[in-house]
C-alpha cells in the first residue's frame, strides 16, 4: 500500500475499473461514438462519458455489458441556469445514465456566491440519488486559486455529492498531481476524486491514482490499458 493506505493496482481489471472513457469532443461523429462504445465493450473500463445527444445510442450499444453510461450537465462552462441544468440532468437519468458529471458554475464560484452553488448542488445530488445514480461535480481547478479549490471541495462534501472532478477537458490545464492530493485530503471520506483531462499515458494515470484519484477521465483508454496489460504480462513473465 502507498502512504495513505491505498492498495496498489495489481490487475488489469483494477485499473480498467476506475477509467471513465471520455467521448465529449464536439467534432466526434455518431460513428466515432459508436466505435468508442464498441471498444469499451472489449476493454471494459468503468464507464463511457458521452455528450447528452449520444446517451440513447450509448445505452443501446452497451446493453448487456458492465460498462456504465455517463453524461454531462451544464457542460462545459457551468453557466447555464439551475433550472436548465436540472432539466438536463433529470432527462439524462431518465434515458439511462448511471452517473452525471455536473459542471459547477465557475463564474459564481469566483464571484464567491457560495450559497447559490450549494443550493444548486443540493438539488442535483438529490435528483441523482433518488434514481440510484451518482453526481460528479467538475470544479475546474485551472481557474481556481487555493482558497477556491478548498471551498469547492467543501461544497461537494456539504451537498453529499459523490465526486469532485478536477477538469472538464475544455480548460487551459487538466489534472495535476498536487491538485488531486489536495482534493483527496479535503474531501476525505465524504467524497471521492476524479482526475480528468491530460491523462494520456499509463505513467500519468498511475501517478494520479497514487495521488488519491479513485476515478480517471481520459480519451486515451486504449493506449493506457494496452500499456498496462503489457506491463502486467512482462511482470508475470519475469516471475516464471
Amino acid at each position: 500500500m502507498d502512504q495513505d493506505g491505498r492498495p496498489p493496482l495489481t490487475t488489469y481489471e483494477a485499473l480498467a475499473g476506475i477509467i471513465d472513457h471520455a467521448m465529449l469532443s464536439p467534432h466526434l461523429t455518431e460513428d466515432d461514438v459508436r466505435h468508442g462504445c464498441e471498444m469499451t465493450a472489449a476493454f471494459l473500463p468503468h464507464s463511457v462519458t458521452v455528450r447528452p445527444c449520444d446517451v440513447d445510442m450509448a445505452v443501446r450499444a452497451l446493453k448487456g455489458t458492465p460498462v456504465k453510461v455517463v453524461s454531462v450537465s451544464g457542460f462545459p462552462h457551468g453557466s447555464a441556469t439551475t433550472a436548465s441544468k436540472m432539466y438536463e440532468l433529470r432527462d439524462l437519468l431518465r434515458r439511462g445514465c448511471a452517473e452525471v458529471d455536473l459542471m459547477m458554475n465557475v463564474s459564481r464560484l469566483r464571484s464567491r456566491q457560495f450559497q447559490f452553488l450549494e443550493t444548486e448542488l443540493l438539488q442535483a445530488a438529490k435528483a441523482c440519488h433518488e434514481e440510484g445514480a451518482k453526481l460528479k461535480v467538475i470544479i475546474e481547478t485551472a481557474y481556481l486559486d487555493l482558497e477556491l479549490k478548498l471551498i469547492a471541495c467543501k461544497l461537494v462534501k456539504r451537498t453529499e455529492s459523490d465526486f469532485a472532478v478536477t477538469s472538464s477537458g475544455f480548460s487551459p490545464a487538466g489534472a495535476k498531481v498536487e491538485d488531486v492530493e489536495l482534493m483527496a485530503r479535503k474531501c476525505g471520506f465524504k467524497a471521492e476524486v476524479k482526475a480528468a483531462q491530460g491523462i494520456d499515458t499509463l505513467e500519468a494515470a498511475l501517478a494520479l491514482y497514487e495521488a488519491g484519484a479513485s476515478r480517471l477521465g481520459t480519451a486515451r483508454t486504449v493506449t493506457i490499458l494496452d500499456a498496462w496489460r503489457a506491463r502486467l504480462e512482462q511482470a508475470a513473465a519475469s516471475l516464471s
